[in-house]
Parts: C-alpha cells; sequence; structure tokens
C-alpha cells in the first residue's frame, strides 16, 4: 500500500470509532437511568400513582425503615416523611414557597434535632391517595430536610395502623 492509501483510510476509521463511542456512551447512559429508576422506585415505592385513589392507602416501608410517600398539599405533589412521633405537617420552605403559603406568626418547637423557629399556616387540604383532611394545622420550618413531614395534625384524624413494614391508613367518620 502506499501512503497516500493510508491517509484516506483514517477519517473513515475515526468517524467509526467516534461512532461507537457514541453508541457506547448512550447505552451507558440508558442503563444508568434504569438502575436509577429502579432504587428509585425500592427505595420510594408509594408514588401517587401507586397509591391510587382508594379509601384505604397502604404504605410500603422503605430500606432506611421510613413511611415516605407522595401527597398532594394544596393541589401540589410534594414527597412526604409519614412521622407518628410529630406533633403537626412540617413543610420545608422550599415547599412552602412553592405553595404560595406565607405567615407571619413565629413559634418556637422542639424537634429531634433541638429548638428552632417554624411559622404557622393552615393549609386547605392534604391529600394522601384517597384518604383526604381539610384545614389542616402546619408549620414552615426553614430547616426542615426534604420536603414535609406528615404528622398527626393530619395522622391524627386517621385510623393508623403497623404491622409486618406495612402503614394502613384510612379516614374515620367524624362522630
Amino acid at each position: 500500500m502506499t501512503p497516500l492509501r493510508l491517509i484516506s483510510r483514517r477519517p473513515v476509521l475515526a468517524a467509526r470509532m467516534r461512532g461507537r463511542s457514541l453508541i457506547f456512551t448512550l447505552l451507558w447512559l440508558v442503563l444508568a437511568g434504569v438502575i436509577w429508576l429502579l432504587i428509585d422506585r425500592v427505595q420510594y415505592p408509594n408514588t401517587l400513582e401507586h397509591i391510587g385513589q382508594q379509601p384505604v392507602v397502604t404504605l410500603k416501608r422503605g430500606l432506611d425503615g421510613h413511611y415516605t410517600a407522595e401527597a398532594l398539599i394544596n393541589g401540589e405533589r410534594v414527597r412526604v416523611l409519614v412521622d407518628t412521633g410529630a406533633t403537626g405537617v412540617a413543610i420545608s420552605q422550599r415547599v412552602a414557597d412553592r405553595l404560595g403559603l406565607v405567615s407571619h406568626e413565629a413559634v418556637t418547637t422542639r424537634t429531634a434535632n433541638g429548638n428552632t423557629i417554624a411559622y404557622l399556616v393552615r393549609l386547605k387540604q392534604v391529600q394522601l391517595g384517597g384518604v383526604v383532611a381539610n384545614d389542616v394545622a402546619a408549620s414552615i420550618t426553614p430547616g426542615l430536610e426534604g420536603d414535609a413531614l406528615l404528622g398527626m395534625s393530619f395522622l391524627g384524624r386517621m385510623d393508623v395502623r403497623l404491622y409486618k413494614g406495612v402503614m394502613t391508613i384510612k379516614a374515620v367518620e367524624a362522630d
């Protein structure tokens, strides 16, 4: 072969290598996305789509031992930590801003991490699957990690049961 022929093949080989590299990269990205979705589904199994609109909500415990779910707060999708040890519903500042919540009434609250300042609000509606509560007391807690805690100001209106890693929540009829 003459040196001229070798030179003329190099661009073709380089183009093939780039094409293979692009396909290889896309395959890795798709694989990483699938793995991320599977891990997310195992860690957070209680999505709005999974819970549905049934009058009895069944939540699976996450790998971390907590019950997390997607709820609707004032009609907006919010990821909540269902916490029977929390007095009320606590909302992060980020979620409060997204929901347009404003409060001028500051209070000192005791949390597992010590005392903090929170701001009292009322939520028009909190919905977890088909379980709905209106006019729910809540607080905007600026230092809150995550989106929201769903505490007893919501759960206290419900029949809540824990058994073998499953939490069952259903609305009770008012007396």
